[in-house]
C-alpha cells in the first residue's frame, strides 16, 4: 500500500496513535516539546498547518532516516478558537456555548521527510452539529475528566462525547483528531 519507510509520530496523542495504527503504519512515537500557541490574528487553517510544521520540525533532531507525522487540531465556534479547557468550569462553559450549535473542527499535518528536510502541509475542516445539551449531562461528561485534554472540551470518539453529536459533514476522523483518507492519499503521493 505506502512505500517502505520509517515513521514517526510527532504526537503523545493517543487518539492519533490509535488512527495511524488503524493504517496499518508502524511508527515510532517522538516527544513535541513544542507550546500549542495559537495566533488568534490568523485564520483557523493557517494556524492548524503552521503548529503542525512546527511539532514536525521540533523533532526533526531525532529522526536521521524517515517520514516525520504531525498535526494539531482546533475547534471553531462563531470566529472563536476553543483550546483545550483550563479547568472544569472552563470546560463547562465551552460545552454550553457548543450546545444546539454547528462548529467547525480544522487539523492540519505536516509529512516531513529526512534526511531531505522535504516537506508538505494539508488541512481538513469538518462541520459538527451538537444537539441541545442539558445542564446536567455536560456536568456529568466533565466530572468524567475526559473532556479536559481535547480541544472543544469534548471527545466524538468518547462514549459520553459521541452523544453530543447530531450530525457531521465531512470527515468523522478528522473530529478525532486525523483526517485518515487525506493523511493516507497525501502519505502516497509525498512518497512517490
Amino acid at each position: 500500500m505506502l512505500p517502505q519507510r520509517e515513521f514517526f509520530l510527532a504526537s503523545n496523542s493517543p487518539r492519533r496513535r490509535k488512527l495511524l495504527e488503524q493504517l496499518g503504519i508502524e511508527f515510532t512515537v517522538l516527544e513535541d516539546p513544542i507550546e500549542d500557541l495559537i495566533d488568534r490574528a490568523k485564520p483557523p487553517a493557517e494556524n492548524v498547518t503552521t503548529l503542525s510544521l512546527k511539532k514536525a520540525m521540533s523533532v526533526t533532531s531525532q529522526v536521521k532516516d524517515g517520514v516525520i507525522i504531525a498535526a494539531d487540531t482546533i475547534v471553531v465556534l462563531d470566529g472563536d478558537i476553543l483550546e483545550k479547557p483550563k479547568d472544569a468550569s472552563d470546560a463547562e462553559r465551552m460545552l454550553g456555548r457548543l450546545s444546539g450549535r454547528v462548529h467547525e473542527v480544522y487539523t492540519g499535518f505536516t509529512l516531513l521527510e529526512m534526511p531531505s528536510g522535504r516537506h508538505r502541509s494539508y488541512v481538513e475542516r469538518t462541520a459538527v452539529k451538537f444537539r441541545e445539551l442539558g445542564r446536567s449531562e455536560i456536568r456529568e461528561y466533565v466530572q468524567s475528566g475526559s473532556p479536559l485534554d481535547k480541544a472543544g472540551a469534548y471527545g466524538i470518539q468518547d462514549d459520553f462525547g459521541a452523544v453530543f453529536v447530531e450530525r457531521v459533514e465531512g470527515c468523522f476522523y478528522n473530529v478525532v483528531g486525523l483526517p485518515l483518507s487525506k493523511l493516507f492519499i497525501s502519505l502516497k503521493q509525498f512518497l512517490r
